[in-house]
């Protein structure tokens, strides 16, 4: 049973969980209002890393939900967060991706961009793909480079259908190049874990809050935190309820778990 009154930190997932396409959903801002009251640091994250953190800002502003570009972590800055804490600084790397992971990458000169001789390959979504960009990618990474995808995503929803996503690219190059790449993406406990670092927090009362199982309810198991399943997504209560994959609470929307983490105050 999850006790809320332990939670000292929060990891949103967005699309599902704050907003569904363009619309926001309800309760969003009276439960950062109650966070921000009670000192609980929270943040989003995003397995999509063609967008910046500051595009995500904006976006939200444009349905009426205000955070600030810091509190985003795309897999893009996970990605970054992680290289950076296993490779020197000046490691080159070729990069399979887009404006997001780009500057996630290299906007502070920790890393150098390599067409030639790069140490890691390090992929995500890319829209404007290339058979060229492919195969160079293909030809680092059987000559030794270190293969990295940003996430294991294989489609990318569109205003035009499912889309390939990141792990459409990845499962290509693997097919390739038989190798395996280092996911860090949700539902991966590297992204999770890193959020928590983030903000400060002990990932045990870090509290993350998604609509999908197979991906942020999993990616919460696999790094010990505990897990709410919001549905107002993909994932349903009758999934919930038969699914190997366990939320420590399924509520049907945001202002049902603010509800209950202000009745869990009142109690103490």
């Amino acid at each position: 049973m999850l006790n809320l009154t332990t939670i000292r930190a929060v990891l949103f997932d967005m699309d599902g969980v704050l907003y569904r396409g363009q619309t926001p959903l309800p309760g969003v801002a009276d439960l950062f209002s109650f966070l921000s009251e009670h000192h609980i640091p929270f943040a989003c994250i995003t397995n999509n890393a063609s967008m910046t953190p500051q595009q995500y800002a904006a976006k939200l502003a444009r349905m009426g939900i205000e955070l600030a570009a810091n509190r985003v972590i795309t897999s893009a800055l996970a990605t970054a967060h992680y290289l950076r804490d296993h490779y020197p600084p000046g490691t080159r790397i070729f990069v399979v991706g887009m404006q997001g992971l780009r500057e996630a990458l290299f906007s502070d000169g920790y890393f150098v961009e390599d067409e030639q001789s790069p140490e890691l390959v390090v992929q995500g979504a890319d829209f404007t793909l290339t058979y060229e960009r492919l195969k160079q990618a293909t030809l680092h990474i059987r000559r030794g480079a270190r293969f990295v995808s940003t996430n294991p995503d294989r489609t990318f929803p569109s205003e035009e259908g499912l889309i390939p996503g990141a792990g459409a690219i990845a499962a290509a190059l693997s097919a390739a190049t038989d190798v395996t790449p280092l996911v860090i993406g949700k539902p991966a406990p590297t992204m999770f874990l890193i959020g928590a670092a983030v903000l400060g927090a002990d990932p045990q009362q870090t509290l993350v809050v998604g609509d999908r199982l197979d991906t942020d309810i999993a990616g919460a198991n696999a790094a010990g935190m505990p897990s709410v399943l919001v549905l107002t997504g993909v994932s349903t209560l009758t999934e919930a309820n038969t699914s190997s994959i366990r939320p420590d609470l399924v509520v049907a929307d945001l202002p049902e778990l603010l509800t209950r983490w202000q009745a869990s105050l009142k109690t103490m």
